[in-house]
């Protein structure tokens, strides 16, 4: 079963923007996964998400995840994340989280698996990824939004998007107050 079937299967996901083929054999996924879900009301009517992992980007080919960014308002909701996903991760899956109350970066192996962990303080996973995949917005300006995930999913393939190697525990360690900065009316 591949995560998008599973999670729509579950009713994981959360305001999707993008759901579908990017090319052949692929797929991708914009929008939120539940970590831990909203009360239910009634039979129609749920609360928001208690825990989310936002701003999710992911590729995937039939099985597995071949990438995967999103952010965490906090270090802690890493594990209770991983739990409920691990099946569709891989050694070779690329992972990048951005993280709202980490205060270093950190490049970390959870069973088997490598994580990059961001600080996210201000801007979006979607502007942090260009950063690391060396990408410009106008690059991308003309394509639609599978191009768009295919074209920062090659880019990032090639990058280096490894932090300063740790431990869980030592990136746990780094967990500070949330230092993302909610833009809004002024």
């Amino acid at each position: 079963m591949s995560i998008i079937a599973y999670t729509k299967e579950n009713n994981l996901t959360w305001q999707p923007s993008f759901s579908g083929e990017i090319s052949k054999g692929l797929v991708g996924y914009r929008g939120a996964l539940i970590i831990e879900a909203g009360k239910q009301l009634s039979a129609d009517r749920i609360l928001p998400p208690k825990i989310q992992a936002r701003q999710v980007l992911l590729v995937s080919n039939d099985t597995s995840l071949t990438f995967f960014s999103c952010e965490l308002d906090s270090i802690v909701h890493f594990e209770p994340f991983f739990e409920k996903y691990k099946a569709f991760f891989t050694p070779e899956t690329l992972v990048v989280l951005f993280v709202t109350d980490l205060d270093k970066n950190g490049t970390f192996t959870y069973e088997g698996v490598k994580i990059n962990a961001y600080s996210l303080a201000e801007s979006s996973v979607w502007n942090e990824l260009l950063d690391l995949s060396g990408l410009e917005k106008g690059e991308l300006k003309k394509m639609d939004n599978a191009e768009k995930i295919e074209a920062l999913y090659e880019a990032l393939l090639g990058s280096d998007c490894t932090a300063t190697a740790m431990s869980f525990e030592e990136v746990l360690s780094h967990k500070g107050e949330s230092s993302k900065k909610i833009m809004g009316a002024v």
